[in-house]
């Protein structure tokens, strides 16, 4: 399916979970180096803490978080689909249906989530509480 979209790129299912793959790594990453930060902040810089805190509580906060979760998510299934691969090498020939699997796994958890996330920023009911 992804072949025909990339035609004569050389792009196929592979190489697109590489590579967000290593992209929410570094959002993952990120995400550490700004959870140190502000728990840093909670001690030095109280009022600067809770500016932040209401930041994230703010629509483009709650936004991303909703992209960090996703990223999470994403980087968390994909690491699960190459460790069955690695722990089953015949697996590897199915890598394309594992790849759609976790994508798959990825929309039914993720969208109720974002849904959750999102619903104060928007004026939603939320699902749970």
């Amino acid at each position: 399916m992804m072949d025909r979209a990339f035609k004569g790129y050389g792009v196929g299912e592979g190489m697109l979970a590489w590579l967000f793959h290593r992209i929410s790594g570094v959002a993952v990453w990120a995400f550490v180096v700004l959870h140190v930060v502000d728990i840093y902040l909670a001690g030095s810089e109280p009022q600067l803490y809770n500016d932040l805190l209401s930041f994230y509580a703010s629509a483009p906060g709650r936004l991303l978080e909703t992209l960090l979760g996703a990223g999470l998510l994403y980087h968390a299934l994909n690491g699960a689909r190459i460790i069955v691969m690695d722990f089953w090498p015949a697996m590897t020939v199915y890598h394309r249906q594992l790849w759609y699997v976790s994508w798959a796994i990825f929309f039914l958890v993720g969208i109720p989530v974002a849904y959750q996330i999102m619903a104060p920023a928007l004026g939603l009911p939320a699902l749970v509480g």
